[in-house]
């Protein structure tokens, strides 16, 4: 085997490498907030969901909240093509949030399409205003149920272990920062008009964050594309000198 057609070899393994890597650094469901989730704040966070299957399309979505650190409030954005429902239970001990008892609290988001859909090769973010995070943890872990409209159901519910590998299907986990001061202090209304405006924020940063992302990606793979036909080409040109 000659110099190029090596070189042609390695070219094609190492851009199908970064395929398969590229691929399962994006295969489960995940979540991150935009921007910070202090202990003790508000934050909004995406719920990142790609589709796994190359014949079939996501078509639900459910997320169960943290049972032992109850949130006060969890409101999902609209999202084009979904509906969502926020399903509540009663609390066994009542949370206290700006000096009000609340005895229920969220326990379960559902996204269900309504002519929306998640196809081969596509991912959709779901974002959810969250508060008030609690202060005695450093990560809340949720819980999801990913269907696909071939009935298939992923379970994403194994909770990730600190210096284990990662598991099969790992449960979403958002990492919560340390408090700040900025997060306590102030009456309900204050806290909610500045939690809200910080939202409206994140979503329009969050928008154009997707679009960098994806459009990377795209560029990404292109340039993988152009380097094996390029090689491809080298190995085409030696024969014919050779020859």
């Amino acid at each position: 085997m000659n110099n190029i057609a090596r070189l042609a070899v390695a070219g094609s393994v190492a851009a199908s490498s970064v395929l398969l890597l590229s691929g399962s650094a994006f295969a489960h469901v995940s979540v991150q907030p935009q921007g910070e989730a202090a202990k003790g704040g508000y934050a909004t966070v995406n719920f990142k969901v790609p589709n796994e299957r190359d014949n079939a399309s996501t078509v639900k979505l459910e997320v169960t909240l943290p049972a032992e650190h109850p949130l006060a409030s969890a409101m999902p954005q609209p999202v084009p093509g979904w509906t969502a429902v926020v399903t509540k239970a009663k609390l066994a001990k009542p949370l206290t949030v700006h000096g009000k008892q609340i005895t229920e609290a969220p326990s379960k988001i559902t996204w269900t399409s309504a002519g929306g859909k998640i196809g081969p090769g596509q991912f959709q973010q779901f974002p959810v205003s969250l508060g008030q995070l609690p202060e005695d943890t450093d990560k809340l872990v949720f819980k999801a149920l990913q269907t696909y409209d071939n009935k298939e159901v992923v379970r994403w519910i194994e909770e990730p272990k600190e210096g284990a590998a990662e598991p099969e299907s790992p449960a979403p986990v958002l990492q919560l920062s340390a408090a700040t001061g900025d997060h306590h202090g102030g009456g309900a209304k204050g806290a909610a008009d500045d939690h809200h405006a910080d939202d409206k924020k994140k979503t329009e940063a969050a928008a154009a964050t997707d679009g960098t992302d994806t459009t990377a990606r795209v560029l990404g793979v292109a340039g993988i594309v152009v380097g094996v036909a390029g090689v491809a080409f080298g190995v085409l040109a030696g024969r014919r000198r050779s020859a």
